[in-house]
């Protein structure tokens, strides 16, 4: 939100420069992301000043220049050589001088002195679009003769400069979202050191001219809309507002549409109370009623949209039919035209709930909902009509020809709370005084109707909705009080603290500079995501899908099941943007949803931490010594296991299985102790194509919660490195095709439980000479004694043990 600093200083005298300022509201919570000065003029007319032309001749070289000399007011001639027609001695002008900078849209260019056709030139007398103060290129500006020779042009022409602070309204700071909000803070925090305060304009002046108007209000929802009030003004022009109140709305970033709903836009970002202007004219039957209406009903808003309504959208009607959004949006037919005479001019409190749902629903976000989401004050309402009443009054003539009419059954009290003296010293860390204390209070119109040597009794206003508990209070206090005056202590009281084991934080640490020493980038998807995604899908059913009770959009409108999905999109993100080589990972959290009959609501709910691999593309970049190598299945495969074997957990105790899950054309899945850990695959060409991605895209998703799981029971034990040398020894083993390598492993490893450390493929061949149903195997066998060196004969016993084994039990033949 954008505040201006003339505009606050009409309601607050002082005269603290603006990087003074924007520290303060940062230290008292109201944080400013930035500031931007503001010139009505560009340039500001900085190096213009008036002059007066002593003499005028024309130049000898030329047919249309002329020699000038012109009193700057600074006790000497300056000569100028000037083009315009219309240039002659005694005129008052406006006069560039050197160094000045002029522009032309975004160009700019800049006075030198110069020789035009041999004469020398120290300046430039100016046109009106010359300096920006019209369009008029015919001539020089010729000003009276009362223009006061040497004068800023600035100053003869009232420029004023302005700054525009940004400030970023944090959701619980809504009374700041306004001027009167900013300068209320500002004086609450200025009052600890000076006699100052904040003031707003007088509407003592306000008065009906006559009660001729006859609209009545009714309110059905009362519990939607507590307060609502109503003021007609009849007789009115509809045309440009005054520059005054053309420059308030540009400095803050808003264009002027005329002066009836610039008068509105006024008020809202003076006050924080939204307002909402009709045409009298267009409310039917002169009654304004506070209704909802049924479910599918249609409404056109203002922005020329069909929208349907909600049972539960609260509408501001005339007697017949919708004519707003009630604290959203406007209608097309009942909305402020130049054909418009007559007004009827709204200002409410409705129930920041109703409004929230009803604008989340329809999509829409204006300045008005932005406030009574959050909450407004409706002590403030009548004053911002009034105000509003009486600009409207003066900018576009007219009469009020009603009384205030105000429905407000159930006035809003003040908020009770209580606070303890001891409770403060302690949230603030130290003893700033019961009379500061107070002092503060006072100073954020926070009144004390009880207290005692312990504690107060505080009543809160309305408009502070963020402050209903008695830390809220002491936030208050300690913000006024200043952050920064609360000292450091000498000495830092803490406790030690043991997280438990294993630890998933540095795990997660550990695994990702691990992954990211291996060239992966890490990267973070949103957790909502498309429901669409799981449509037809046995791995992530639709129906554990977390659906959102109000999505933002369609795109996003589940929690995911999986990292998969946002883990495509990222990879279709870069190859649209020809990066094709990619190796990522990503922690996060899963979400889904088992309905089971007299279970726990809440517990029908499940999240779980995964952790998600992504290869695609190439493994590395031709260069002049080596090619483009594809990345495979196998390349995912060595990085899954590296992460387990980081982690502890070697692949020799592992159990893995292929998998035929939907998701995936051919897979793994590793477990242990039946706990599925981890699961890679080949995305299958169904979910490639639906994500426009050409390529082969690898994943792996490692079940997070598990693996911690298995690492608690997991002990690590220390074994030194062996003393003595391993042995290799290689077989070549015919078998029937339908055996596999795991087999011919898991079968060594039973046999020879003590001695064999390791068994690997190096070849597989299958060949006519071989038949039809057989291949071979070569395999190397890894042999090791800790405590002593093999010798041939135990090394030939073990062998020999082997090849039985493999041929009782698989029938194998030895080549």
């Amino acid at each position: 939100m954008k505040i201006s600093l003339n505009w606050l200083k009409e309601y607050l005298k002082i005269d603290l420069d603006v990087e003074e300022i924007c520290q303060i509201l940062t230290s008292i919570g109201l944080e400013v992301a930035g500031y931007e000065q503001i010139e009505s003029i560009k340039g500001g007319l900085k190096g213009l000043v008036i002059g007066e032309v002593k003499t005028c001749e024309a130049h000898p070289d030329s047919d249309h220049l002329h020699i000038t000399t012109v009193d700057l007011g600074d006790g000497r001639l300056t000569p100028i050589v000037c083009g315009a027609p219309n240039v002659a001695a005694g005129q008052k002008v406006v006069v560039a001088t050197i160094g000045t900078v002029l522009y032309d849209g975004d160009k700019e260019f800049v006075i030198k002195k110069s020789k035009i056709r041999g004469q020398e030139s120290e300046g430039m007398i100016c046109a009106e679009d010359e300096i920006g103060i019209g369009h008029d290129h015919k001539g020089i500006i010729v000003l009276p003769q009362s223009a006061e020779t040497g004068m800023p042009a600035a100053e003869y022409y009232g420029i004023t400069s302005d700054y525009a602070i940004e400030i970023d309204i944090t959701p619980n700071r809504v009374d700041g979202a306004s001027h009167l909000g900013v300068a209320r803070d500002l004086a609450a925090y200025l009052k600890q050191s000076r006699d100052i305060d904040y003031s707003l304009p007088s509407v003592e002046a306000f008065a009906p001219d006559s009660n001729t108007a006859g609209l009545t209000i009714e309110v059905l929802r009362p519990e939607a809309c507590p307060r609502y009030a109503g003021v007609c003004i009849e007789g009115v022009e509809v045309k440009e507002s005054p520059e005054w109140l053309r420059t308030r709305l540009k400095a803050i970033g808003l264009n002027p549409i005329n002066n009836i709903v610039d008068i509105t836009n006024f008020i809202l970002f003076e006050l924080g109370q939204p307002l909402h202007s009709f045409d009298k004219d267009k409310v039917k039957g002169n009654k304004v009623v506070i209704r909802s209406f049924p479910t599918g009903t249609p409404f056109v808003t203002l922005d020329g949209i069909e929208r349907k309504l909600d049972e539960n959208d609260l509408m501001v009607c005339n007697a017949e039919e919708p004519m707003c959004i009630a604290g959203v949006f406007g209608g097309l037919e009942s909305g402020i035209t130049e054909q418009t005479t007559n007004v009827f001019l709204e200002s409410a409190c409705f129930d920041p709930v109703f409004v929230r749902k009803t604008a989340r629903r329809h999509g829409i976000n204006t300045d008005a909902s932005f406030r009574f989401e959050r909450g407004t004050d409706p002590n403030l309402v009548i004053y911002a009509l009034k105000r509003a009443a009486l600009l409207i009054k003066e900018l576009a003539g007219g009469k009020i020809t009603s009384d205030i009419i105000d429905i407000y059954p159930n006035p809003v009290q003040d908020f009770e709370v209580e606070v303890k003296y001891a409770h403060i010293d302690r949230l603030i860390g130290k003893q700033i005084g019961k009379e500061n204390i107070k002092k503060i209070l006072k100073s954020l119109e926070i009144k004390i109707v009880r207290e005692d040597d312990e504690k107060l009794m505080l009543l809160i206003p309305p408009y502070r909705v963020d402050v209903r508990r008695e830390a809220d209070v002491i936030e208050d206090i300690l913000r006024i009080y200043g952050f920064n005056n609360i000292e450091v202590p000498a000495k830092v009281n803490s406790t030690l603290s043991y997280s438990e084991k294993p630890d998933d934080y540095r795990l997660k640490n550990v695994i990702g500079d691990l992954l990211a020493a291996n060239g992966f980038n890490e990267i973070m998807n949103n957790s909502l995501t498309k429901a669409a995604y799981f449509e037809g899908l046995e791995t992530y059913k639709p129906e554990n899908t977390v659906m959102l009770f109000n999505p933002l959009s369609s795109d996003l409108n589940a929690m995911r099941q999986s990292l998969l999905f946002g883990g495509l999109e990222t990879i279709a993100y870069n190859i649209n943007r020809k990066s094709h080589n990619l190796r990522l990972f990503e922690f996060g959290k899963v979400y889904t949803f088992h309905k089971k009959e007299g279970d726990n609501h809440l517990k029908q709910y499940q999240e779980e931490n995964r952790l998600a691999l992504f290869i695609s593309g190439h493994k590395n970049t031709a260069s002049w010594n080596s090619r483009e190598v594809s990345s495979d299945f196998f390349t995912l495969k060595a990085y899954g296991e590296m992460v387990l074997s980081r982690l502890g957990l070697q692949s020799d105790y592992l159990t893995t299985e292929e998998n035929n899950q939907d998701i995936f054309r051919e897979g793994l899945d590793y477990s242990q102790n039946g706990k599925h850990l981890l699961s890679i695959g080949v995305v299958s060409s169904k979910l490639l194509k639906a994500f426009d991605i050409g390529q082969d895209v690898y994943y792996a998703d490692f079940s997070w919660e598990n693996i911690l799981k298995t690492l608690k029971n997991h002990t690590i034990t220390f074994r030194p490195l062996p003393k003595f040398p391993a042995v290799k020894r290689d077989l070549a083993l015919l078998l029937d095709k339908k055996i596999s390598f795991k087999e011919v492993k898991e079968i060594a490893l039973r046999t020879e439980k003590h001695l064999l450390k390791n068994v690997s493929l190096f070849d597989v061949y299958e060949g006519e000479k071989l038949g039809a149903d057989k291949k071979s195997y070569a395999v190397s066998f890894t042999l090791q004694d800790d405590e002593k060196t093999l010798t041939d004969k135990q090394i030939d016993k073990i062998m020999n043990k082997l090849i039985g084994t493999y041929k009782h039990l698989l029938q194998a033949e030895i080549r």
